[in-house]
């Protein structure tokens, strides 16, 4: 005999584990670590050029996570996988470019280019 409760539960558990596999939003992304010293040799030119560069590709790795997340919800919805378990998803890359931006803004304001 089917005990709701029990058949409940399974399906909580279920969608909760399907749900912990699936790309996280770039905004929930952690910066990693990179420290400014590998920036503080640069002129101010040169660090508003690395700047530009680096929001850039933090501005397009966000974007194809967005996209990731977006596949894995609606693929969770429609069989139950998501798709960044099929094909991965661009976390490390947007962490990253997270901690550069961030680098490189600290190596800015020690340079005094602000």
């Amino acid at each position: 005999m089917f005990n709701f409760k029990k058949g409940f539960l399974l399906i909580v558990i279920s969608a909760i584990v399907l749900a912990s596999g699936c790309a996280n939003r770039p905004e929930s992304i952690s910066a990693s670590y990179m420290s400014h010293e590998r920036f503080i040799d640069n002129d101010c030119a040169k660090l508003a050029t690395l700047m530009g560069d680096a929001r850039a590709d933090l501005q397009k790795f966000s974007d194809m996570q967005n996209l990731q997340a977006n596949a894995d919800a609606a693929t969770v919805f429609l069989v139950l996988i998501p798709a960044s378990q099929l094909s991965g998803d661009y976390e490390a890359d947007v962490a990253k470019y997270k901690g550069m931006v961030e680098a490189i803004e600290t190596a800015q304001i020690k340079n005094k280019c602000k």
